[in-house]
Formats: C-alpha cells, structure tokens, sequence
C-alpha cells in the first residue's frame, strides 16, 4: 500500500523535485501543490464533515474542469493528484482520486470512501463522484467537481451509480436499489488497471508504494 497512507509522511520537496523531471518546469503548478502540503500539514479539523468540507472546497477551487480529450488528447485519463495540480486542471475522476487520497492521508479509513463512477440522468453522460459513508448504516455524501455543496446521496436523484472502488476493492450497485450507496463487493482492485497505473505514475512521483492498494 501507500506506505500506510494515513500515517506515512510524504517528502513534498522531493515529490515537486520529481514533478518538475517528469512534467517539466511549472511555477504555478509547484504553488499549487505547494498549497497542497499546507492543506495536509495543517490542523485537523474537529470532525469529518468539516474535514470532507475543505478537501472538497480546495480541489474545486484550485482545479478547473477540462475533459481529458482537451487535457491529455486522449478520451479517458487519470490523473495523479500532483498531475492534477501541476496543470491546474482536470476532468472528474481526477477531483475524485485527488479528494480520495487526500483524506487518506489525513487519516480517514479507506471504509468510509469510494471512488463511485456514475451515470448523470439529465443530460446522460458518465461522470465521477467521491462518497463518504459514516458508518454501515448512515447514508452516504456526495463530493462533487460540479457541485460545491456537499450533499446526502439520497438527494442526487440526477444520479445513477454503475460501480465504485477503493483501495480494497470494486463494488457493483444493488441490482433492487439503484441509489448510490447500496452496493456490494464484487472484484479485486488490481483488476482495476487505470487504478494501478496512477499508483504507478506516484511512485514515480516520489510517494511510498509499498504495494498495490492504498
């Protein structure tokens, strides 16, 4: 795993110092990640919902949304947090994955999320969303790119879930209860290979790896 992510302290001059290397030189992209490190170096806040608060407000902030055929000129491509960073930009799942290991880092268990790609209803286009769940009961929230607001998944009627993961597993919806949420698990996360290629891309990044998951 990511050297026990929520505890494994992350070297950010030698993360930028790899950045620079591999995405070349960017003023603008060593502040933001820059800004990044001061987000995870700062206080805890007192409780999840606040904690979920300002990872969600700072990538929406810090990010513009751009698709990948424009970012990348490729159709599907995740990003890196510190790729994300270093452009500036990026498409949904990359506001996911950044929130994702974010939270990570700041001790929250890999239980409470999930990565849960969806489909928007009105108009139809598949997008990605990150999920906290409170407990095994609670109902879910809903950390959006496109929403600054953090909502309860019960609201997001415009939302269809189709699958989710972590770095435990994969899970597919309940086939009788197609509100996000409701899922079980289905799948080893290696399986997952856009998954395994950004655990690569940080590595060479200069974060731990110790393994697969994180």
């Amino acid at each position: 795993m990511l050297a026990s992510l929520a505890y494994a302290g992350w070297d950010f001059s030698l993360i930028t110092r790899r950045a620079s290397t591999l995405y070349g030189p960017s003023v603008e992209g060593r502040h933001r990640v820059d800004a990044w490190r001061a987000l995870l170096n700062g206080d805890r806040p007192a409780n999840d919902l606040e904690l979920l608060q300002r990872v969600n407000q700072f990538f929406n902030q810090e990010l513009r949304y751009v698709e990948d055929i424009d970012l990348w000129k490729v159709d599907d491509y995740w990003a890196t947090p510190v790729q994300s960073l270093w452009k500036g930009a990026g498409d949904c799942e990359d506001f996911a994955i950044a929130k994702y290991f974010s939270l990570r880092q700041w001790g929250m268990p890999a239980d409470k999320l999930l990565i849960t790609y969806v489909k928007v209803l009105n108009p139809e286009r598949a997008h990605m969303v990150l999920t906290y769940y409170p407990d095994a009961e609670g109902e879910p929230l809903v950390l959006d790119s496109l929403v600054d607001t953090i909502e309860p998944a019960d609201a997001r009627k415009d939302l269809l879930p189709v699958y989710a993961f972590n770095g435990e597993g994969v899970w597919l919806p309940d086939a009788t209860d197609t509100t996000i949420g409701s899922s079980s698990i289905a799948g080893d996360i290696k399986q997952l290979s856009r998954w395994q290629n950004v655990l690569n891309k940080m590595k060479a990044e200069g974060f731990p790896v110790e393994g697969n998951t994180p």
